[in-house]
C-alpha cells in the first residue's frame, strides 16, 4: 500500500461570524414584496402567571451587614478546612443523580 502524504495545513485564523447579507439588488429576478394587514412586533407576546412568580429572595440584611462589617475590619474568621469541605461537597451535590 503506497504511503498517504497528507499536504501543508492552511493557517488558521480568526472565524468571522457574522451572517452574510443579501441585498434585494443582487437576488436574481424580481423580489415580491408581500404586505399584511396585521404587522407582526419583533418580540413575540408572552404571557406570565403569578404562580411561577418566586417572589423576593429570601435575603437577611442585617446577617449581611454584619458580615461585611466583620470582612472590612478582618476580623471574619476564614477556615481554609470548612471552605474546602463545603466546596467539594458542593461538587458531589452536582454529580449526583437526582
Amino acid at each position: 500500500m503506497p504511503p498517504i502524504e497528507v499536504g501543508s495545513a492552511p493557517r488558521i485564523g480568526a472565524v468571522d461570524a457574522r451572517l452574510p447579507r443579501v441585498s434585494e439588488a443582487s437576488v436574481a429576478g424580481p423580489v415580491a414584496k408581500v404586505q399584511t394587514s396585521n404587522p407582526v412586533s419583533a418580540a413575540p407576546a408572552v404571557e406570565t402567571t403569578q404562580a411561577l412568580d418566586p417572589g423576593a429572595a429570601p435575603i437577611d440584611t442585617d446577617r449581611v451587614a454584619l458580615i461585611r462589617k466583620a470582612v472590612e475590619s478582618g476580623t471574619y474568621p476564614v477556615v481554609p478546612a470548612k471552605i474546602a469541605d463545603a466546596m467539594i461537597a458542593a461538587g458531589m451535590l452536582l454529580r449526583s443523580a437526582h
